[in-house]
């Protein structure tokens, strides 16, 4: 099964680039483990500092700076794996450094 793992970061949480990622033990072994035929694609996102969300409003399309609501975690990131089942998915999550430092990684099967 497909599913879309959403690494959430606490608002205000030190914010790390692909290059500290990848110096960092955590996210080395965590990505070893992913990397195993499991992990599909994915991303690391800039900043929520960087994000611009439009809304539309009749005709009228509105920009604002920021993330798309207020909220005491930003979507910092997207991995999409292909395992078992949902109980794998958790597993996988689970180890991920972003749950274990106070974040959140949400699991959403994917349309198929």
């Amino acid at each position: 099964m497909k599913y879309a793992l959403l690494f959430c970061t606490p608002v205000g949480a030190e914010e790390q680039s692909p290059a500290e990622h990848a110096h960092d033990p955590r996210f080395a072994a965590y990505f070893d483990e992913a990397r195993a035929g499991r992990v599909t694609g994915g991303a690391r996102l800039r900043p929520v500092s960087d994000a611009t969300t439009v809304r539309v409003r009749g005709d009228e399309v509105l920009l604002s700076d920021g993330p798309f609501a207020e909220t005491k975690e930003y979507l910092a990131g997207v991995s999409f794996i292909d395992v078992a089942d949902l109980d794998e998915a958790i597993a996988l999550a689970a180890r991920h450094p972003a749950a274990q430092d106070g974040g959140a990684v949400e699991v959403r099967p994917v349309w198929e």
